[in-house]
């Protein structure tokens, strides 16, 4: 691409996060004199079913989801896209499982963060430090994937180098996500979103022009890669790949804090009913839409992954072959926006998990300009660190993604599954749970260990479950006075 192409390519992306910019420095003088944590971290609670929505569907739609994920469609073929529905599942389970529950509980204890909430439960300040902790190491991991994805994206769509990409879209980033909190972060999800949806439907419609309509993309499919026109793609989509797939993507993200946190934000209960039946479709559309891309993109590629430089690349390579230069700027958008909202949705839960959950637990009397200055630079200073980890980029995104969502979800399924669903759960087992289960997933996956050649996070939610049991036996009963709280 030449200079004027890859200028035009630019253009479109400077005045998107120009705006993005705008909405945070907007919404910070709309909350200038309410309660700074409450609308910093959550929004004062006032979100409505429209935004609750997209945020939550921004968030939990990552750029490996744009990226990583249509070109492991491309190499495997429809097994993929069966197991990408799952996802579809994700915001209704979500919202529906603990949507209320933790709504009615933070307004019960003035709670701002998931962490708020185990605290209250198990009444164990060290394991709400234990929390937070988790939340910070493996949110930093998913920062990590999204700003190396984003920029690897970027400079191979516009021409630019990489390190061009990860200045521009990461540190403005961090700038809006920093000035704005929550709300900011909500608004602009709401943008990325629709920007999202907007760039699948463009690139989509080219590629489908480019090779000549769906039946003769097909064609060309079925003469040349029989294989992906099979859900279990000749034995590249084993049976294995799709269970584990279903927990880590599907079933168990419903304990995922970013999108547990997005419960205690809604305003109201029919914001909520028409939040997970907005984001459900949603989801179902960019994830399911995106993937089958992938496999069609078989109509304008027609090499192998690895001809491309790997799955990573087949989706930029399929923009920049397909799409008309004056729109190329408008269809990278897409999936930037997917790296960005989700960026800003880890970093503000990583702040809140540091300055609310740890520092004014200790100083809650500490002066609101201190809170503000902490809120704003613990964030940033969040940011900015991923930011010089993504300047050495890892490969595989979509293995990054996936390593860190294990994680999250061995350390906080069953705590919170069984907090806030059982009586007989306690401190112990809760401990027992989120420290061993951690230590032994992140174990299993340094030293490459599987059982049947399924995925850590089985072993992770197994484990994890196990010695929550035990812990619950061997501790104290929960006291009474909590019990009362969370099970009137």
């Amino acid at each position: 691409m030449n200079e004027a192409g890859s200028f035009a390519a630019l253009l479109p992306l400077i005045i998107f996060m120009a705006v993005m910019v705008g909405i945070s420095v907007f919404v910070r003088h709309q909350q200038a004199g309410k309660n700074f944590v409450g609308s910093y971290f959550v929004g004062n609670r006032e979100l409505g079913g429209f935004v609750l929505a997209m945020t939550t569907v921004a968030t939990y739609s990552s750029v490996s989801s744009f990226v990583g994920g249509p070109g492991m469609a491309f190499q495997i073929g429809f097994g993929w896209v069966y197991m990408a529905v799952v996802q579809v599942t994700a915001i209704f389970l979500v919202l529906g499982i603990f949507g209320k529950r933790v709504a009615l509980l933070a307004r019960k204890l003035n709670a701002v963060t998931v962490v708020d909430i185990i605290r209250a439960r198990f009444q164990s300040n060290f394991l709400a430090a234990v929390a937070a902790f988790v939340i910070v190491l493996f949110f930093c991991g998913t920062m990590t994937a999204q700003f190396v994805g984003g920029a690897k994206l970027f400079a191979a769509v516009t021409g630019y180098s990489y390190e061009t990409g990860l200045i521009l879209f990461g540190l403005v980033v961090v700038i809006y996500t920093s000035i704005g909190g929550f709300r900011a972060v909500a608004l602009t999800d709401t943008c990325c979103a629709l920007i999202m949806m907007v760039g699948i439907v463009l690139l989509l419609r080219y590629v489908l022009a480019a090779g000549g309509g769906y039946e003769q993309i097909m064609a060309t499919i079925e003469a040349n890669h029989p294989e992906m026109l099979e859900p279990f793609s000749f034995g590249n989509m084993p049976w294995t790949l799709y269970f584990t797939q279903w927990l880590l993507v599907g079933i168990c993200t419903i304990a995922l804090p970013q999108s547990v946190v997005r419960g205690i934000s809604y305003k109201n209960t029919a914001g909520l009913h028409s939040a997970m039946l907005i984001g459900t479709v949603v989801v179902g559309f960019m994830n399911i839409g995106i993937n089958f891309t992938g496999i069609l993109a078989h109509g304008v590629l027609t090499g192998t992954a690895a001809d491309y430089g790997g799955v990573d690349n087949v989706i930029p390579t399929t923009i920049v072959t397909v799409m008309p230069r004056e729109l190329v700027g408008l269809a990278i958008i897409g999936p930037l926006s997917a790296s960005i909202s989700t960026i800003s949705g880890l970093l503000i839960v990583a702040s809140s998990a540091i300055v609310k959950d740890v520092y004014l637990h200790w100083r809650p009397d500490a002066e609101v300009t201190r809170v503000k200055f902490l809120s704003m630079a613990t964030t940033a200073i969040i940011g900015a660190v991923v930011f010089v980890i993504a300047l050495t980029p890892p490969s595989l995104i979509w293995l990054i993604n996936m390593f860190a969502f294990g994680g999250l979800e061995t350390a906080f399924f069953w705590t919170l599954l069984l907090g806030l669903f059982w009586k007989g759960a306690n401190k112990t087992g809760a401990l027992f749970s989120m420290v061993g289960g951690t230590v032994i997933y992140c174990a299993t996956q340094a030293a490459g260990f599987k059982v049947m050649d399924l995925h850590q996070i089985t072993i992770g939610i197994t484990v994890s479950l196990i010695l929550f049991l035990i812990g619950s036996r061997l501790g104290e009963k929960s006291d009474e006075r909590t019990l009362k709280i969370f099970f009137p």
